[in-house]
């Protein structure tokens, strides 16, 4: 099968989009299937107001156009809601052709957090957005309750894995701080929450490992916190091995890859009961959920390594892009033509 993946999120960004795109690409392609990646990397672009990191295509319509055409997919996910998206969809609508489309992050909500556009308003955009789809993919069950509870049709599951490969205990110590170390690893980002676990009053030392906007801020704001930038998947398996707890203080993400990245290292997790790490962590005895984090800290200090590691390896790629694959909509040709 031809299928196409339309993405405003790709390289050189590092996220949970990116990853989760390319794992499945390659997942797909081991199945022998053909897959073609839609990118920003074909087009002009501009940095994404309030988060320069993130690139938006100028004026994609024609393009994207001729790639789908060129292409001829057997199926069509739309993987992202910006302008790429956008264009594949127009397209999509207007040839009668049947897509997909994902809901990877809490848009609305980072959206509020950035710039105090109502909720309501970005909802009603995606539930236009999405509404056309066959299928809308979200990555955990309290995700999908969410979207219907607002609206939206055709919610199916399309969960997430880990590169066990490369996500394993390290005997290795890469920060080199007075223990316990508490750690962090994403985005930083007004929408993650950082400044949560930031400014708890916690034992040992705190870690930071990845970029984003409020980076510079953070750094002045807290200058006993260690930070570091961006690293590869076996520098940050080396730094999940060397820390003690891995603290998510985000209350708007949908799934956390680097929840599973963490544990398949070992690291136990201190997080919020939100959505994410309920559906990630539950009720396994490899992360501490508590309303108050600084105790969530505490109590994920008190747990074993290697509940959290077998807790991870209940998570596989494989898994997820068979169900990616069953909630696709190939076009039938017999009826329909590109």
């Amino acid at each position: 099968m031809h299928i196409l993946i339309v993405t405003d999120a790709w390289e050189p960004q590092v996220n949970g989009v990116v990853r989760t795109l390319k794992s499945t690409r390659r997942e797909l392609q081991q199945l022998g299937h053909t897959v073609d990646i839609l990118s920003p990397l074909e087009f002009k672009t501009v940095p994404c107001p309030t988060y320069p990191d993130i690139q938006l295509s100028l004026l994609p319509k024609r393009r994207v156009v001729e790639r789908i055409e060129a292409f001829k997919p057997d199926a069509l996910h739309i993987a992202t809601e910006g302008p790429l998206g956008l264009a594949a969809r127009r397209w999509a609508v207007k040839n009668g052709f049947p897509f997909t489309t994902a809901y990877h992050t809490r848009f609305p909500e980072y959206v509020h957090a950035r710039l105090r556009i109502p909720l309501g308003w970005t909802y009603r955009y995606l539930q236009w957005f999405h509404g056309s789809a066959e299928a809308v993919m979200a990555p955990t069950e309290v995700v999908k309750k969410d979207l219907e509870r607002v609206g939206f049709k055709n919610v199916v599951l399309w969960s997430r894995g880990v590169e066990l490969n490369i996500f394993s205990p390290r005997k290795v110590q890469r920060l080199g701080t007075r223990p316990p170390i508490f750690l962090y690893v994403g985005r930083v980002a007004v929408e993650k929450n950082i400044e949560a676990f930031l400014e708890l009053d916690l034992p040992g030392s705190k870690w930071v490992a990845g970029e984003g906007p409020a980076l510079a801020a953070l750094r002045a704001k807290y200058p006993k916190t260690n930070f570091m930038g961006v690293l590869n998947q076996h520098e940050l398996a080396e730094v999940y091995s060397s820390a003690d707890v891995f603290v998510f203080p985000s209350k708007t993400d949908t799934f956390g890859l680097v929840l599973l990245e963490a544990m398949a290292c070992g690291l136990p997790i201190a997080a919020y009961p939100v959505t994410g790490p309920l559906d990630v962590i539950g009720n396994a005895p490899a992360g501490a959920l508590n309303d108050d984090l600084r105790q969530a800290c505490l109590d994920a200090l008190t747990l074993k390594r290697e509940d959290a590691v077998a807790h991870a390896q209940k998570f596989s790629w494989g898994a997820a892009t068979q169900q990616f694959i069953k909630h696709l909509h190939p076009i039938n040709r017999d009826k329909q033509t590109v």
